[in-house]
């Protein structure tokens, strides 16, 4: 039987052991961790520089403050999250004591970038620019874009004059409503002192019979 060729290593990449939130971390490029939260904006860049240790498979490992000075272990901010619940629960024996509570502890999810002895951060290869070219179907989309906002401004302008007339009838119906309930009010009012005068015109009639 024929024997089988060994595996290579995949990762021959160089690693490292970092300190941060208290808690210390081996990482290489391109691992995604969870650590304390820091105080950054999602996308953006950290330089973590308490380095303990930096090592690449099959060599010696560097250690020590003096081989580790300018030290630095780059990584982009990917989320800032929670932790899953965990329950906190107290009791005391004999004294009718329980309480229960929860906790998510937040944390930042870290995708490392990049290991640099020197301190001096790594260059990354420069994407190429996906911007496609301008064609038909753009100039398209921007003339209809045009007709669309030329459109949404007539139909602006017609609902501006719509409202102004609306409010013109609104005002001259107000004005002959009011006109008709004065007019309506005035002929209540000599019809009830009309009457009046009537009965007493008849009463002294009758007073002088």
């Amino acid at each position: 039987m024929a024997q089988k060729a060994p595996q290579k290593e995949k990762n021959l990449m160089m690693f490292a052991v970092i300190k941060t939130g208290g808690k210390q971390y081996k990482v290489a490029e391109n691992d995604v961790i969870l650590v304390e939260k820091l105080d950054e904006v999602v996308g953006s860049s950290v330089e973590l520089s308490d380095v303990l240790m930096l090592g690449e498979i099959g060599k010696a490992p560097k250690i020590g403050s003096s081989n580790l000075n300018k030290a630095t272990v780059f990584a982009e901010v990917i989320e800032q999250s929670r932790s899953e619940k965990i329950i906190v629960f107290k009791k005391k024996r004999r004294h009718n004591y329980r309480r229960k509570a929860g906790h998510r502890q937040d944390q930042t999810v870290l995708r490392i970038t990049g290991i640099s002895l020197t301190g001096i951060k790594p260059k990354t290869a420069s994407k190429k620019s996906t911007i496609p070219k301008k064609t038909v179907s753009t100039k398209k989309a921007s003339s209809s874009k045009k007709l669309a906002s030329s459109e949404k401004t007539v139909t602006s302008k017609k609902s501006v004059q719509v409202k102004k007339d609306t409010i013109k009838v609104a005002k001259k119906t107000s004005n002959a409503v009011s006109e008709k309930s004065k007019k309506v009010m005035s002929e209540k009012v000599e019809k009830k002192v009309k009457p009046k005068k009537k009965a007493k015109l008849v009463t002294k009639a009758k007073k002088k019979e």
